[in-house]
Formats: C-alpha cells, structure tokens, sequence
C-alpha cells in the first residue's frame, strides 16, 4: 500500500463529448506516487474513456490533466514524452501480430527511449521473466492464449518503464480460467511499488489490491474512498446498488 503522497497525476474537472453524446461531465481525482486506484462502475459510464482521455489516446473537450504539475493538454507540451511516462495496457493485448514476444516488448524500447538493441533485450527478458513468458520468447502472439498475450503485453508495457501503467480491463477479454493468472501478475506488480490505475470488474481483486477506489457513473465520480469503505459501507445509493449485483463473497 501506498505511504508516499507525492502527486504525479491530478485531473480536473475532464470533460469528453463525442458529438452531441457527453461521455465525460466531471471527472476529478489524484494519483500519488507508488499508489494503486481502481476504477469500478456500471459499463457505458465513462470509465475506459476516463483512462483514454489520461493517456490522450482521446483528446478530453475541458478539463486539465497535470503532471508533476503541468498541463499536459496545453500546447507545445511535449506529448510523446508524456505517454512514453504514463504507460497502457489494454483489453485486447494489441501485440505485433508479425513479430515474437521478445520482439513484441524490444521495439517500443529502441523506438521511443532509444535502447541499444543489447539494452533493449536485457530488459524485455526480466520482465518476461517476471510474468512467467520467458519459455515463449519465439512465439508468435497468435500461438499464445489469452492470458498470455496479456502477460506479455504486461511485461511490454512495463519495459518502457513509465511512472504509471494504466489497465483498462485487462481480463475482459479473457476465458474464465485465464483471468486468474493475469490478475496473479498484476498482484505482484502491485508490490513493487509501481504506481497503478485500474479499471476493472474483478470486484475481490480491487478491494485486496487497492487503496483507493474510484467509482463512476455517468460520467462523473460519484463516490471515492478506502476499499473498505466504498465496498463494506458505500455511502451512494448508485454504488450500493452497482454492488448488489456481485455476491458478497465476490469481494
């Protein structure tokens, strides 16, 4: 669990309309350093879009996202820089289907922050190593299961070494029996210190990793506290019923 405040990421009053249809009305909240939110809510209330506005894969319509204290959404801030700090990992993997695992978390490395290819390696394989990919450094992503693509683009996200790794709904996509041993990798990087921003619908997995939990709904959070706190006694009546639909031993 966290103990550093030092405040990395603040975002303010984000806003997101695609057309007419407002996404986003009012999102506001902190992320401190070596601390792991999740993000919980019912689907369509603004959650992925919330993280895709953070790493400005979605270009917000108002707000302010600071980082280390500066506006990254006003002009001539260096936005490479940005997302090359503030990693993602998605629901659907998005590996190169033409090249292999190894390769898969070399190229961002020697692209971006311009690794020697030896550098480059080292780092790709104790990360592998760390998620338990290191015997399927030659496969291609199409040979690999779910959960294990997953796996690997865990360790290509955090091969780039950012200061904070997104995860929208990183088991969504997966079979049943391939969640847990993604949810595995995600609990032992969490100890690391490694600050995190989840979006999930483990509900067992939020409450025993987090420590702080962010609920939205449309389009705005509506309610934010301790993980004891927004699951044992949540205060708004949005939550209390998002809730009732997970079995009380589901977290």
């Amino acid at each position: 669990m966290a103990e550093n405040n030092d405040k990395i990421l603040s975002i303010n009053h984000l806003q997101k309309s695609f057309g007419d249809h407002q996404v986003l009305r009012d999102i506001s909240f902190n992320i401190n350093k070596g601390e792991i939110v999740s993000i919980i809510g019912p689907s369509g209330g603004g959650k992925s879009t919330t993280l895709r506005c953070i790493n400005l894969l979605e270009e917000p319509t108002g707000g302010e996202i600071l980082f280390h204290g500066e506006n990254v959404l006003e002009a001539g801030y260096d936005r490479n820089k940005f997302r090359s700090r503030v990693g993602m990992v998605f629901q659907q993997f998005d590996l190169f289907e033409n090249k292999n695992v190894l390769q898969n978390c070399m190229i961002g490395q020697q692209l971006v922050l311009k690794r020697s290819k030896e550098e480059a390696e080292r780092i790709a394989l104790e990360n592998l190593r760390k998620v338990g990919m290191e015997p399927f450094i030659n496969a291609k992503p199409k040979q690999l299961s779910g959960g294990q693509q997953q796996r690997v683009a865990i360790a290509r996200a955090i091969s780039m070494n950012p200061e904070v790794l997104l995860f929208d709904e990183p088991t969504s996509a997966l079979d049943p029996e391939m969640v847990g041993e993604v949810l595995d990798v995600m609990q032992k990087l969490a100890t690391t210190g490694l600050t995190m921003v989840i979006v999930t619908h483990e509900m067992g997995f939020a409450k025993n990793v987090s420590d702080h939990v962010l609920f939205i709904s449309d389009g705005i959070v509506t309610e934010e506290g301790a993980p004891e706190q927004i699951f044992d006694q949540p205060q708004n009546e949005k939550t209390q019923k998002f809730l009732r639909n997970f079995k009380q031993n589901d977290f």
